[in-house]
């Protein structure tokens, strides 16, 4: 059995960004609009994890990282993982709110310490990382590739049929046999 790693999981979401990217750098508009809309999907994810005791900022800070990201869409040096570019950018964002209006006797951790504000939040989030990439590893490729587009990166079913060069109906079946697949499994592990 070929062993994967959450590299080549979740390496389509950096693939498909990247592009989207560049093509809006090209004037794409519509790849600019689903790039940014991707992105903030992401964005979203990554700062409600960190604003547990602030929900109401998560939008706002989502907003700025995306116009950050925007403004220095430009100095993006394309040698460098796009994700990682965005994230740093959205944690420099949420660092500089929290400068902002947190109060220090409100943290659980003190500003000073920003490593360990995001350690454990990032460490959690790489082990239920690589958990799902040894979860989706066991998959047949069409139905771990149909659910990484349709589920994870959140394609439409007629897009994952695009990029994968299947019927909609195809991804639709494989992703019903990968979930199914994968609820039996955890059945298992639980």
């Amino acid at each position: 059995m070929q062993r994967i790693t959450e590299v080549n999981v979740l390496r389509p979401t950096e693939l498909r960004l990247h592009a989207l990217f560049l093509q809006g750098l090209d004037g794409d508009a519509q790849a600019y609009r689903l790039f940014l809309q991707t992105t903030a999907t992401h964005l979203r994810a990554f700062l409600r994890g960190r604003l547990r005791s602030w929900p109401d900022e998560v939008e706002d800070l989502v907003q700025e990282s995306l116009l950050a990201i925007h403004n220095q869409r430009l100095s993006y040096d394309t040698g460098v993982p796009l994700t990682a570019w965005i994230y740093a950018i959205a944690k420099y964002k949420l660092i500089d709110w929290l400068r902002r209006h947190a109060r220090r006797d409100s943290l659980h951790e003190p500003l000073c310490d920003e490593n360990a504000l995001f350690s454990s939040a990032d460490q959690d989030a790489g082990e239920a990382r690589r958990d799902l990439a040894r979860l989706l590893a066991a998959l047949p490729d069409k139905q771990r590739d149909a659910i990484v587009y349709t589920k994870l990166d959140g394609l439409s079913v007629r897009e994952a049929a695009s990029a994968l060069q299947m019927s909609e109906a195809a991804v639709k079946v494989s992703v019903h046999r990968g979930l199914k697949t994968l609820a039996t499994t955890l059945r298992g592990i639980t």
